[in-house]
């Protein structure tokens, strides 16, 4: 009957052990401000916040921006990388349909795109047609 319950004891340990690891869920943050761009924009009174969530297993980045105060409608929103503060990158990720805030999505990441948001290296702004370079920027950062 021992030998029985350690046999039984023993398969569990190795199925637990066998089973796929979980999915582990980062939170990310960005302050998304007028003075980040770079060059800083300074004619703009906007604000605004990124709140995103990245399954580690699935590579899936949902997110959501909330802004006001642009200088015009939003023209144009997207995730760029791999870059640090301070530097200018290529769009990475762009951000598809609605623009008004709040904006959300998801988008599965490639290894390349999952690289740069864990490294810190990747940031996102908002374009208008008075400042199509961007008007705001924000570092996605791991938080919350």
């Amino acid at each position: 009957m021992f030998l029985a319950g350690m046999a039984f004891a023993s398969s569990i340990v190795l199925c637990l052990a066998a089973a796929p690891a979980d999915a582990e869920t980062v939170h990310y943050k960005a302050m998304i401000m007028p003075a980040s761009e770079v060059p800083p924009v300074k004619d703009s009174k906007a604000t605004g916040q990124l709140a995103a969530t990245f399954d580690t297993v699935t590579k899936v980045l949902s997110y959501d921006v909330t802004y006001a105060d642009l200088t015009g409608p939003a023209s144009a929103a997207h995730f760029h990388g791999p870059a640090p503060v301070g530097t200018n990158a290529g769009v990475m990720v762009p951000i598809k349909g609605e623009l008004a805030s709040p904006i959300k999505g998801e988008a599965t990441l490639t290894d390349a795109q999952a690289k740069a948001l864990t490294d810190g290296d990747m940031y996102f702004n908002i374009h208008t047609a008075a400042n199509k370079g961007g008007e705001m920027r924000g570092q996605v950062l791991k938080g919350m």
